[in-house]
């Protein structure tokens, strides 16, 4: 019998030279650069003031008027090559582009601390990683963290360039042409058993496990129910490694943001998409209302559109459609409690001394239940918190401080506001936030109780901000939103009309959403096959 050919994906129709990207995230500006370098007349339209979306660096002010620069979204970088791919398609040279990020290795990865006092560096070179989980949980333990080094980077290379890096219509897709005999190494790799039990088969050790499983969170699904396939996000970490721009996570948009109106793009800042205007089944226009020193100007200007691409999320786009709320059957990733905060240096140079530290609770699955219910509205925040403490100063020193204070950044995961309604954030966050400071002190964190707390961001916060179910990790990779039953970035309501960013495919996190971007653009207009984004040369190193 014939293996039947792949079909090409589904594309936009008609005409689609003037291209508007609503949202100047790293998913718009990834459409936008793909696009502009295939001929497209794009603009940009953005309801703030700068590039970046989740992805930036602000400053925050303390009461005795010293400024700290703070990550106040994303903090982990890794595959930057596809940020390099999003600037070569407008003729940037990687060299040049790679200068301009200013990218830093981060090493170790991560710091993970233990409730037995336990605590592994996770070092971003393979034999230095593997070195320093022999010293602190044995030979043993170690080969079987080699084995599983190899699996996550074979799994990686089965996934990547066949499962995310391409556009998709339907499960069939996946037995056709070369699909085919990927769908099948995929199954006989393991990939779609369960995340926990997959790692159990070469550890072992549930500390451990913790490191290499801990991750699917990222994906919005506790490890416990996360299938294997989302050990993808572990390697792109662990096994590919880190990077960190010298100016901070929001240096990424800029460079972005600059090349594509260095390639006769455009961007208009403070311009917020409110409606659009219509023919048929097809939108001709993004009717925007833009803000000025003065007020309000351009209040309903129509900017022309053969096609739009919106990449501002399911809870703005419902806006602009006029509707009240994005799906209701979509379920969404558990939220978190950021507190940023001006810390003494002598105190935190007591504290590890390293950029990303996760500081896992005695508790692992109970913490799971009560972030990540079942049910919504049964959700509570973690009585046993596990927390990822961010310090930029240790990799890109002399930029994070100020006055003799580090600029540190304390994340807590808490339920989303669609799994705990209930839950009044702006009385109980205040509190929230000294009672886990004070948990915190007492895991060795001595000082961190009396730092300053110049902000803190709830799920309420991120709710104000327009993140559907107050949480800035959008659509959670279920089983009924994953791969190709996850919400496609062709929506029907309009024939023209594209999805790109967090929410749409392939998902959640920095690589997802710059890929999201392309994948928006190949809706548009076929993209030109691109090198394998596999490897370790994506490190940025």
């Amino acid at each position: 019998m014939r293996r039947s050919a792949r079909r090409a994906p589904r594309r936009v129709g008609g005409p689609t030279k003037r291209v508007v990207v609503i949202g100047a995230g790293l998913s718009g500006l990834s459409a936008a650069l793909h696009l502009r370098g295939a001929g497209h007349e794009v603009t940009v339209v953005e309801s703030g003031g700068i590039p970046g979306g989740l992805v930036r660096t602000e400053t925050i002010a303390a009461a005795d008027g010293s400024a700290y620069r703070f990550d106040t979204g994303a903090t982990i970088l890794t595959m930057p090559r596809l940020a390099v791919d999003a600037l070569a398609a407008v003729g940037v040279d990687p060299a040049r582009a790679a200068a301009d990020l200013d990218l830093l290795p981060v090493d170790p990865t991560y710091v993970a601390r233990f409730a037995d006092g336990t605590q592994l560096d996770v070092a971003a070179d393979r034999d230095a990683r593997i070195a320093g989980i022999a010293d602190v949980f044995g030979a043993d333990t170690a080969a079987g963290a080699a084995r599983l080094t190899d699996w996550l980077a074979e799994l990686h290379d089965i996934e990547f360039d066949h499962f995310i890096d391409r556009n998709h219509d339907a499960v069939p897709d996946f037995v056709r042409g070369d699909m085919a005999a990927a769908t099948r190494r995929l199954l006989r790799h393991g990939a779609t058993r369960g995340l926990t039990g997959a790692i159990k088969r070469f550890t072992k050790d549930e500390r451990l496990q913790r490191v290499y499983s801990f991750q699917a969170l990222y994906a919005g699904v506790p490890p416990a129910r996360a299938a294997a396939i989302y050990g993808v996000i572990a390697h792109m970490d662990i096994g590919l490694g880190v990077s960190y721009p010298a100016n901070g996570m929001g240096r990424i948009g800029e460079v972005l943001a600059d090349g594509l109106i260095g390639a006769g793009g455009e961007i208009r800042y403070a311009t917020r998409a409110v409606g659009f205007s219509r023919r048929g089944d097809r939108i001709d226009g993004v009717r925007v209302t833009a803000t000025g020193n003065g007020g309000r100007i351009d209040d309903g200007a129509v900017i022309p559109a053969d096609v739009v691409v919106a990449a501002c999320g399911s809870a703005a786009l419902a806006g602009i459609w006029g509707e009240s709320a994005p799906d209701r059957a979509i379920r969404y990733s558990p939220s978190a409690v950021v507190a940023h905060l001006a810390v003494d240096e002598a105190a935190a140079a007591r504290w590890p001394d390293d950029h990303h530290t996760i500081d896992f609770g005695a508790a692992w699955a109970d913490t799971f239940r009560q972030i990540a219910p079942r049910r919504n509205g049964r959700g509570e925040p973690m009585r046993d918190a596990s927390v990822l403490i961010t310090r930029p100063g240790k990799t890109s020193p002399g930029r994070f401080t100020s006055g003799g204070r580090e600029a540190v950044s304390v994340l807590w995961p808490t339920p989303n506001l669609d799994a705990a309604p209930r839950l009044d954030w702006e009385r109980f966050g205040p509190g929230y936030v000294a009672r886990s400071l004070g948990e915190l002190a007492a895991r060795g964190y001595r000082g961190i109780d009396g730092a300053e707390v110049l902000r803190v961001d709830t799920p309420a916060t991120w709710a104000a901000r327009g993140y559907a179910a107050g949480t800035p990790f959008a659509a959670a990779h279920t089983v009924r939103q994953t791969g190709p039953l996850r919400t496609g970035n062709l929506d029907p309501r309009a024939e023209n009309l594209v999805l790109a960013g967090a929410d749409t495919v392939p998902g959640v996190g920095i690589p997802p959403v710059l890929v999201s971007g392309r994948l928006a653009a190949d809706r548009i207009t076929p993209m030109p096959a691109r090198a394998s984004a596999t490897g370790a040369a994506d490190a940025g190193h």
